[in-house]
């Protein structure tokens, strides 16, 4: 197993003993059962280990995103811990800048993350948490379209 993949296995995104784990309320937050909410922080883990390995951009699935939005909010966890002192650099989620360009490039990233996915961890990601490259930008070509028909 890689180095880098254990480390972050092993990391603990809660300190102490919270009233309201952070697995909770990922779950709570996105109306997951806590099982389901498990199973999207593991696979935040493994997309977090592919941003740190792979040898290209990677781009979440919506779930995995849903998962990094929260470790995000945990502010000192997430910069001091996670990135400065188990991984050693810093992992910044930039936004969007919107537009079919920006659709592109975020295709072609998803498909190589999926593909490193496998490579990596000898097995295809779930297609519950991790949807091929049509159905995790179904939702988002359809809302450029419609824009593009009101301004025309």
């Amino acid at each position: 197993m890689n180095q880098t993949y254990q480390k972050i296995l092993e990391f603990s995104f809660d300190e102490g003993m919270p009233d309201l784990p952070f697995a909770a309320r990922l779950a709570r937050e996105n109306g997951w059962s806590r099982a389901y909410a498990a199973r999207a922080i593991h696979e935040y883990r493994r997309f977090m280990t592919l941003m740190v390995i792979a040898n290209h951009p990677v781009t979440p699935s919506e779930h995995v995103d849903q998962v990094w939005h929260l470790h995000l909010l945990y502010t000192r966890n997430y910069w001091d811990q996670f990135c400065g002192k188990l991984l050693g650099t810093p992992l910044h989620h930039d936004p969007t800048e919107g537009g079919l360009e920006e659709g592109a490039k975020f295709r072609n990233w998803y498909s190589n993350t999926l593909k490193s996915y496998e490579t990596l961890f000898h097995e295809p990601a779930p297609k519950d948490i991790w949807p091929d490259v049509d159905s995790r930008f179904r939702q988002q070509r359809t809302f450029l379209q419609k824009l593009l028909r009101r301004a025309s």
